[in-house]
């Protein structure tokens, strides 16, 4: 204790506080059953666009009415004399596959429109000018689980000295919300965080908090914020681990809430960057050169009733603290318990507390990450399906919009539909099969002069294919119609020529793997609604690559349907072989061409040849220049691999990390079994070495959690 308690309170280790003073803001839990409160808002925001409801009948209609007219080619062409079970079952799974289709395609067209006119901005926000100037204070919020510390603190540091140059960084503090598990990353992320604010000399702006008892996860972490802090911040902004923003864009945005106290949050697009496998690529150019159409159609007709993706986003405190307090939803996981696709129903619930919810897709800088391969997706796609299915509890509050429960539907329906994609892929094959070996009743009860021909007319099968895969496939032509409009994306993505091969690329692989996510989201549906909990696992960013036989493993399954699936068409009829061709080759090849989209090599090769271009790699913006430079900085001490022997090699860490814990559990208090375990294996341990083999990561992380055992530690011979 003499020694811990000396390191402690020597002069050398004074430094600011971890945390600014406390300012609670009362965050009570909605009742989802109640009418909401507005407090005296109106009901329809004042910046809620005055032609929205033209816009959404020219949208939203425009989507069923091509519905109806794809059901009734399709009818047309299952039976021309008559409705089968097999036929009415396709009919129904059509409309509502359609349907989604037909909504991106209406969405897609208004985006065409807002994108070649300029807009997708609105609330008085410009994207060049002379900066407002802030008469508030903004949080940046930036939670994390157990991600790699350096490379969170190098996104902040270009964040915080980009902020620094616009001159108003005095109305932006940072707090780096840690719910991170493992002991060791945790302190790393403390180390990371003294170096971060030595670099930047933040040491009033930049604050570190880790809970100790990481319930509700995101949700939760952000929540604890704002009922400790949130009372001393109008504005709060949200990021990711992986999350960078420009400091123009962030004043601009905060500005906007200044002059607009109506508005709840605004979200902005962010831009997928820095992507090195063949995969992230095709998902870093897909995002730059698609998701503006996608992002300025919905932003066109959402209005006021926009979405929240969670990250990149300015939230008014007051309104999130008054609004968003999420209830747990009756039942047992996956299904009940804490919500965990947060985003959508937070700003569900602003809107239905009169606040209005504004995406705006035309702010440049803002930007994010995409995971490196499609098994990495597959990992955050099993979570985000989970919390998707379980909006189903949400829907039936009391006074949502009508808007925000289609966001719900809508990401209910992502996950929902690639089951019903299976089925009806399925169902097809039963057809053919039904019309290979069953009899044909020629003529029937009724005397007739011509016999009836019960058959699925190629022709019309033709044309409703050829309508679909156009009603498929035209936001991605928009995209490149509105890219050879823009001089600046059209260069960055390497000109006209090699953008249109880009496009190539990335529709045909894409189209391949397409058939192997239907498989991996059904089996996700299948998972979730059979009663298996997702978890909550770290997401990998850097590197997407596998071992051989590991791809092998986990795709093996795909191939060998593929293979029966196949068998089973060409014993139906070749022509049916031959019309699955594009399902079938990405089932069979599923292990190649996994292993050839989640290597480096690959990806870098695509750009080395100027394909699948994007215009932040072509010309860098400066705050990701500022990103890359902190993460390849040669001059950033090293952090401590191990949080024992770190704590005992550095001092002033441990007078931090002391600094930094909780309060001592008081007698009566809950009792956490993993710190008294581990206090028994660290006094029985003779030597560090075997204390650190004898504890599991939660009793080490419970130990080094308390003064009793960070004093054993220290104790410990070598």
């Amino acid at each position: 204790m003499d020694t811990l308690s000396a390191q402690v309170t020597s002069p050398t280790h004074h430094m600011a506080a971890a945390l600014p003073p406390e300012a609670p803001l009362a965050m009570p839990v909605q009742d989802l059953h109640a009418a909401p409160n507005f407090e005296g808002r109106p009901r329809t925001p004042v910046t809620e666009p005055r032609t929205i409801a033209l816009r959404r009948l020219a949208v939203v209609g425009s989507a069923l009415l091509l519905t109806a007219f794809g059901a009734w080619r399709t009818h047309r062409v299952l039976d021309a004399n008559g409705v089968t079970s097999l036929g009415l079952i396709m009919l129904v799974l059509f409309v509502a596959l359609f349907i989604w289709i037909a909504l991106a395609f209406t969405s897609s067209l208004a985006g065409f429109f807002s994108l070649v006119t300029r807009g997708g901005l609105g609330l008085g926000i410009t994207r060049s000018g002379p900066l407002p100037t802030l008469q508030t204070r903004t949080a940046l919020l930036l939670p994390t689980y157990n991600e790699p510390p350096h490379r969170v603190m190098a996104g902040l540091k270009a964040i915080y000295t980009s902020l620094q140059e616009t001159g108003q960084g005095h109305a932006f503090d940072v707090f780096i919300l840690s719910d991170t598990t493992n002991p060791d990353v945790w302190v790393e992320e403390e180390a990371a965080f003294l170096a971060l604010r030595e670099q930047t000399g933040g040491h009033n702006t930049i604050f570190y908090r880790r809970r100790h008892n990481n319930v509700e996860r995101k949700a939760g972490n952000v929540g604890e914020w704002v009922r400790r802090f949130g009372g001393a911040y109008p504005q709060m902004v949200t990021l990711d681990a992986d999350s960078v923003m420009s400091g123009d864009t962030l004043v601009r945005m905060a500005a906007a809430m200044e002059q607009h106290p109506g508005v709840g949050l605004i979200q902005t697009l962010p831009v997928i960057v820095g992507g090195t496998t063949l995969f992230a690529r095709m998902q870093q150019f897909a995002g730059r050169v698609y998701g503006p159409i996608i992002a300025h159609g919905i932003a066109w007709w959402h209005g006021s009733e926009g979405n929240y993706w969670g990250h990149n986003a300015i939230i008014r405190t007051r309104a999130f603290a008054g609004q968003a307090g999420l209830p747990h939803v009756p039942g047992r996981p996956p299904f009940g318990g804490h919500i965990l696709s947060h985003d959508f129903v937070e700003a569900a619930l602003m809107r239905r507390g009169g606040w209005a919810i504004h995406m705006v897709p035309a702010l440049d800088g803002s930007y994010e990450e995409s995971p490196p391969s499609l098994t990495d997706v597959a990992i955050r796609d099993r979570r985000w399906c989970q919390g998707n299915l379980q909006h189903v509890k949400v829907l039936p509050t009391k006074g949502l919009h009508w808007v925000s429960r289609m966001h719900m539907l809508v990401g209910i329906g992502a996950y929902v539909t690639s089951p019903l994609w299976l089925i009806f892929l399925l169902t097809g094959i039963l057809i053919s099969l039904q019309a290979h070996f069953q009899r044909p009743e020629y003529f029937g009860d009724t005397k007739t002069l011509y016999p009836h021909w019960p058959h699925v007319d190629p022709v019309q099968a033709k044309y409703v294919f050829i309508g679909t895969m156009l009603v498929l496939l035209a936001p991605k032509m928009l995209a490149y119609i509105a890219l050879l409009f823009d001089s600046v994306t059209r260069k960055g993505c390497g000109g006209a020529i090699r953008a249109a091969l880009s496009m190539l690329v990335e529709t045909f692989i894409g189209g391949l793997i397409a058939p192997i996510a239907m498989l991996i989201q059904t089996s996700g549906v299948v998972s979730i609604l059979s009663g298996h909990d997702s978890g909550w696992n770290t997401q990998r960013r850097d590197d997407g690559g596998f071992p051989l036989m590991v791809v092998v493993k986990q795709y093996g399954k795909f191939t060998l349907f593929g293979l029966v699936l196949g068998c089973g068409a060409w014993v139906v009829s070749p022509s049916l072989f031959f019309w699955m061709t594009p399902v079938l080759l990405g089932l069979v090849f599923s292990i190649p061409l996994v292993a050839l989209t989640s290597s480096r090599a690959a990806g870098l090769a695509f750009r080395k040849a100027g394909l699948l271009l994007v215009p932040e790699e072509t010309n860098t913006p400066d705050v990701l220049r500022k990103t890359e430079a902190a993460v390849q900085a040669e001059d950033t001490p090293p952090l401590p691999t191990d949080a024992l022997r770190g704590l005992r090699a550095d001092a002033g860490l441990l007078a931090a990390h002391v600094a930094m814990l909780p309060p001592a559990r008081k007698p009566g208090e809950p009792i956490n079994p993993d710190r008294l375990v581990g206090l028994v294996k660290v006094t029985e341990a003779h030597t560090l070495a075997a204390a650190e083999k004898a504890l599991t990561p939660k009793e080490k992380a419970a130990v080094l959690g308390c003064q009793e055992g960070l004093e054993a530690i220290m104790k410990l011979p070598q």
